[in-house]
C-alpha cells in the first residue's frame, strides 16, 4: 500500500467488507458513488454527491461505517465528507455530523434514598452526572435566514447568547405555527451560549418530555433527584411548552422556574400559541411566561423564502436555477418546513434517479406537498374578507374614521396583506388601504402583533380572518 494511494486502498478494503454486509442494490446506490479523496493519519476524506446523500448515509448506515472503518483503519478512525459541487459551485467540506455536537460539563447533584424527602438533619449524597444538552448543531444562527418574520426573535436570541440570564429577555417566549423556526432559534441560542460559555450547563427538552420525566420520577420515588437535576441548569430550553399539561407536573415546573429565574439562569420557551391562549395552565405560571419577552414568528415573505432556498441549496452543494427557486418560493408560502421538504425532494430526484432539476419537476413535486394552488390572495380579497367579518363596508374600512373597531379592522387588513401577499411592499399596502404611508402600515402590523399576545378576543379576530383567507392554516 503506497502512501500516495493509501486513501484509495483503504476505501477499497472498506467497500469489500461493506459489500458483504448490506443488500446489493443499497450498496450500488449508496456506496458506489462515494469517492476517496485523501487520508491523513487516521482520518479518511471521501466525496459524496450532495449533503442530502451524506445525511441519508449517516442516518441509515452509520453503524456499518463505524465498524468497517475501525476494522480497516483502527480505533482512532475518523471519516470526513466532502460534498461534490454541481456545475461550478465551490467544493464544501463537512465533518461527520456526530463530531461537533455541543457538550456539557459533568455536574454534581444531590441524591437521596428512595425512602422519600430527607429530614433536616440528613446529609444528602452527591452524584456526578453528565448532562447531554441535546442540541442539534445544524440549528445554529449561521443556518438561519433573517427576515421580517423572525427578525425580533433572532435579535433577542443573539442578545441573550451574549449575556444569558442578564438581559430583560428572561424568559424568552417564542410562539408561532408549525414550521416557522421556533425550535431552530431556541436551539441556536443554546448553541451560541455553549460556544461563548462552555462551562454553562444547557439543556433542551420538550414540554411532553418534562411531563413524562416527572411522572417517572414520582413512580420511582425519585422526585427530589428530578428537581435537583433541573435546578442545576444554567440555561433551560423547553420546546412546545403547551404540552406541559397536568397540575402536578406544572407545579413541579413552577418551582424549577422560580429557582432558576431567581438565580439569574436563562429560560427559553416555545409554543404554538401566545401565552394568553395557553389552555389549562395555572395563572401563576402564565404570568411568569409574560415576565420577559414574548415574540411571534410570522409567515415568511417571498424575499425570505427565496433567500432560505438559495442558502439551503448552497449548503447541500447543489446548483439550482433561479427560475426553479423562484417557483418554489412563489408556490409554497406557509412555512420553512414545507419549503425545505420540496427542495430536498428535488435534490433527491436529481441525485438518485438523475433527473434534471427543472420547473416542470418542481411543479410535480410541490403538487404532492401542497396540493392544488389556492386562489392568489390580493389586497382586494383581504379587504373583502375583513369587511365581511366585521360587517362594515369597504368605504368605511378605507375612511379616516378613528372608531376603535374601524381602526382595528384597518390594521388587521394591513397585517394580513403584509403576511399573506408575496412581494408586496408596505407602500403598496398603505396606498391601497386608505392612502397611508409605509410607516403607518409598519405601526399597524406591530400593533396587531402586540395585541395578539395580550388580548385573547383580538387574537381570535385575526385567527378567524386568516382561516377565511387561507383555509386549513393554523
Amino acid at each position: 500500500m503506497t502512501e500516495q494511494n493509501r486513501h484509495i486502498d483503504v476505501w477499497d478494503n472498506c467497500l469489500r467488507i461493506i459489500e458483504q454486509i448490506i443488500e446489493p442494490q443499497k450498496f450500488v446506490t449508496w456506496f458506489k458513488p462515494i469517492k476517496p479523496v485523501s487520508m491523513k493519519e487516521s482520518t479518511l476524506t471521501v466525496e459524496v454527491p450532495s449533503d442530502f446523500f451524506r445525511e441519508y448515509l449517516e442516518g441509515a448506515f452509520l453503524d456499518v461505517l463505524k465498524r468497517t472503518l475501525k476494522r480497516v483503519i483502527g480505533a482512532e478512525a475518523k471519516l470526513v465528507y466532502m460534498v461534490k459541487p454541481v456545475k461550478r459551485e465551490p467544493p464544501m467540506v463537512y465533518p461527520a455530523s456526530h463530531g461537533n455536537t455541543p457538550v456539557n460539563k459533568t455536574v454534581s447533584i444531590n441524591t437521596y434514598q428512595p425512602s422519600g424527602n430527607p429530614g433536616p438533619f440528613v446529609f444528602p449524597g452527591i452524584q456526578r452526572v453528565q448532562i447531554n444538552p441535546r442540541l442539534n448543531p445544524v440549528y445554529c444562527f449561521g443556518n438561519l435566514i433573517e427576515g421580517e418574520c423572525n427578525k425580533m426573535g433572532i435579535t433577542a436570541g443573539q442578545s441573550i447568547s451574549m449575556q444569558p440570564g442578564k438581559t430583560p429577555f428572561n424568559p424568552l417566549f417564542l410562539f408561532a405555527g408549525p414550521g416557522l423556526g421556533k425550535t431552530h432559534i431556541a436551539q441556536a441560542i443554546g448553541i451560541a451560549i455553549k460556544e461563548k460559555y462552555p462551562d454553562l450547563v444547557v439543556l433542551y427538552v420538550t414540554g411532553n418530555e418534562f411531563k413524562t420525566q416527572y411522572v417517572d420520577a414520582v413512580m420511582g420515588n425519585k422526585l427530589t433527584d428530578f428537581m435537583a437535576y433541573y435546578m442545576k441548569m444554567d440555561v433551560l430550553i423547553v420546546d412546545d411548552i403547551q404540552d406541559l399539561q397536568g397540575q402536578a407536573s406544572q407545579n413541579a415546573f413552577f418551582n424549577v422556574f422560580n429557582h432558576l429565574h431567581q438565580n439569574g439562569r436563562q429560560l427559553i420557551f416555545t409554543s404554538d400559541r401566545a401565552p394568553v391562549d395557553l389552555q389549562n395552565f395555572e395563572e401563576r405560571l402564565l404570568s411568569r411566561f409574560k415576565w420577559g419577552l414574548s415574540v411571534e414568528l410570522t409567515h415568511p415573505d417571498y424575499a425570505t423564502r427565496l433567500a432560505m432556498l438559495k442558502a439551503r441549496s448552497f449548503r447541500e452543494g447543489v446548483a439550482i436555477g433561479d427560475d426553479v427557486l423562484e417557483f418554489l418560493a412563489t408556490r409554497i408560502k406557509s412555512n420553512f418546513r414545507e419549503l425545505e421538504g420540496a427542495l430536498i425532494s428535488l435534490i433527491a430526484h436529481a441525485t438518485l434517479i438523475r433527473k434534471e432539476i427543472t420547473v416542470s419537476l418542481a411543479e410535480s413535486i410541490t403538487e404532492k406537498i401542497v396540493g392544488q394552488e389556492q386562489n392568489d390572495i390580493s389586497i382586494d380579497k383581504v379587504e373583502k374578507v375583513v369587511c365581511e367579518y366585521f360587517n362594515i363596508t369597504r368605504d368605511t374600512l378605507l375612511s379616516k374614521s378613528r372608531k376603535r373597531q374601524i381602526v382595528q379592522a384597518r390594521q388587521i387588513a394591513m397585517y394580513m396583506s403584509r403576511n399573506l401577499i408575496s412581494n408586496c411592499s408596505l407602500s403598496t399596502i398603505g396606498a391601497e388601504l386608505g392612502g397611508k404611508d409605509h410607516a403607518t402600515v409598519l405601526h399597524a402590523c406591530t400593533t396587531v402583533s402586540d395585541l395578539m399576545s395580550t388580548d385573547r378576543t383580538f387574537k381570535q379576530y385575526v385567527t378567524d380572518i386568516e382561516k377565511m383567507l387561507v383555509p386549513g392554516r393554523r
